[in-house]
């Protein structure tokens, strides 16, 4: 068995295609300088090519995958029209005298170096963007046929050393039972591709293989855990098998309760809402009974492409889903980049800690000018449905204040612009920093609604970075100051009158369930995926016996005393107080 990363939950099982490296023999000659200008017009054709064959690609996979997955072409289109890369490689040409295509693998080698020597996953995915679109102009420049993968075959199982976008925008589901690369990383398009495709993916595995795998070699992956089996036995084959059966059967079942009501024996309802970034993962929400968005992360608007979205792009995104949800609320949050979120077209400074740094709210402050037309953009889409503002990583009431005079200010030019939008919108704020929680009560007066972003919660109060595999297991959302943390926020907001619910990873793991339902929280919102989970335990689970719990979880001293008290929990419904 390898242990590699689980890039995309589900099993497969099947026999591989090795997709061949993307690579050719290149011509060496010198040239003249009067060749120089012949050289240029080539590369010139070659990128308007390259482009109109991106074009047609990010075409025809918005039919398959919806317009944001295929936004992530605009990044490559935005490398072919910078002038940085065209002057490396005319560069190259002058200096060097070297051809066309010698130019183009010299730049494209340069830049894929200098991103790879950065410590960030995000700028190394960058990097296969550079890549794939370099490779695209050397095809064009030496006229090579492209690479294709089988499509007249069983579904196969696709191992490649690294699967650029391109690549993965012709996958075809019925075809690709899974994919195991040797490179690669959960942030990089292609993972965000195949997630959206519901392909099964495991990246990393470079360095753990005795053999290379060939093409027709049986395999067995699990997508989620990041297992990979070359040449299984039999038992292996037998246990994956009934496992990816189980898995279909149970999925299947719980299907069945996505339209009932998300309420407990005795009567709480807890509204189960979703975590999406995308106008599919919105459909995929609601297949599985959700009660509207609880988060909208908008910030996925904003990336993989070469500029800032005009007002008029996101009113429409914005629209587009609050009609959708047909009268259950949608939470949008304002953008929150920084950390490990960056735009290539806007340039964030280089911080020792940029999780602590110039992120989130900090950013929409600063950039008024972007705040202000986000913030339009959300209040036209108000009068189409049940729209809420959120603002991220706020520490201070002053930060709540200078958010709401932007509104206030955007309100007042769409008044005067006579466009009409909610005058009473919703606002609220993630509760995700410890200093937010200690002034829980005074934030409770500023606004209609906390959100408790468990996630960065967790890891700023226990000081550990989740994404540093070297403290990663610090990381313990069932610390025992959190769930003092999360008493803290939702008696301040009970106190004021102000909503409160929960979002992040805590929210959507069943065994959290007593907590939320324990402290009387209004809401929670988690990934698609988890939600008819989380409902079939709620529609077990008593919220006076979720009470009688809580005490004895602030009681405990250690993590593992807490996850036992939860595994231990025995909901006594048959002694239910009558309603």
């Amino acid at each position: 068995m390898i242990q590699a990363v689980g890039a995309s939950a589900g099993i497969a099982i099947g026999k591989c295609f090795v997709l061949p490296n993307w690579e050719w023999e290149l011509p060496e000659q010198r040239i003249d300088v009067a060749d120089f200008a012949r050289e240029f017009e080539r590369v010139y054709e070659g990128i308007r090519t390259s482009k109109q064959e991106i074009q047609l690609i990010k075409a025809e996979l918005e039919e398959v995958v919806g317009a944001e997955e295929s936004n992530i072409f605009d990044a490559h289109l935005a490398i072919l029209d910078d002038p940085v890369f065209m002057n490396e490689i005319q560069g190259i040409i002058q200096r060097q005298y070297k051809g066309a295509e010698a130019a183009v693998k010299e730049a494209i080698d340069h830049f894929v170096t200098m991103f790879d020597l950065l410590d960030d996953d995000y700028m190394k995915g960058r990097a296969m963007d550079i890549k794939d679109v370099g490779n695209r102009l050397l095809k064009h420049l030496l006229g090579a046929p492209e690479i294709t993968l089988p499509q007249d075959t069983q579904p196969f199982i696709l191992i490649a050393r690294e699967l650029s976008p391109s690549q993965a925008a012709h996958l075809n589901p019925k075809h690709v039972l899974g994919i195991v690369t040797l490179g690669g990383s959960v942030t990089s398009h292609s993972a965000i591709m195949a997630r959206a495709l519901g392909i099964p993916l495991i990246v990393g595995v470079e360095g753990k293989l005795e053999t290379p795998i060939q093409t027709g070699d049986m395999v067995v992956m699990d997508g989620g855990e990041g297992k990979l089996f070359v040449d299984p036995d039999e038992e292996t084959i037998r246990f994956y098998s009934d496992l990816q059966r189980k898995q279909a059967e149970a999925k299947g079942e719980l299907s069945r309760i996505a339209g009932v009501k998300p309420e407990t024996p005795d009567g709480k309802v807890l509204n189960l809402r979703a975590n999406i970034s995308s106008f599919k993962e919105l459909e995929i929400a609601l297949e599985s009974g959700a009660q509207g968005v609880g988060l909208f992360r908008t910030e996925f608007l904003y990336m993989d492409r070469n500029r800032f979205p005009k007002e008029e792009e996101q009113f429409e995104v914005y629209k587009s889903v609050a009609e959708k949800l047909n009268g259950e609320p949608l939470t949008i949050r304002t953008l929150d980049i920084g950390g490990d979120k960056h735009l290539d077209y806007f340039e964030l400074p280089e911080e020792d800690n940029p999780f602590l740094g110039y992120r989130a709210i900090r950013i929409s402050l600063e950039r008024t000018d972007l705040f202000k037309t986000q913030l339009r953009a959300i209040l036209r889409a108000s009068r189409y449905g049940k729209v809420k503002i959120m603002y991220p990583l706020v520490s201070s009431v002053d930060e709540v204040r200078s958010a709401n005079a932007v509104l206030a200010q955007a309100k007042r030019e769409l008044q005067e612009e006579g466009i009409p939008f909610d005058e009473q919108i919703k606002i609220g704020i993630m509760i995700e920093v410890p200093a937010a929680v200690m002034i829980a009560d005074l934030l409770a007066q500023e606004v209609d609604f906390f959100s408790i972003g468990t996630n960065d919660l967790v890891q700023f109060t226990l000081a550990v970075d989740r994404m540093n595999e070297s403290i990663s297991h610090l990381y313990e959302p069932y610390h025992p100051s959190i769930v003092r943390m999360l008493k803290t926020t939702v008696e301040a907001a009970k106190r004021n009158g102000t909503t409160v619910g929960v979002c992040g990873e805590l929210a959507g793991d069943p065994k959290a369930l007593p907590i939320w339902l324990g402290l009387d929280v209004d809401e929670i919102s988690m990934s698609s995926h988890s939600i008819l989970q989380v409902k079939e335990r709620l529609l077990r689970t008593s919220q006076h016996g979720s009470r009688k719990l809580v005490p004895q979880l602030l009681d405990c001293r250690t993590a593992s005393e807490m996850i036992a008290a939860l595994a231990e929990f025995k909901d006594e419904i048959d002694e239910l107080p009558k309603r």
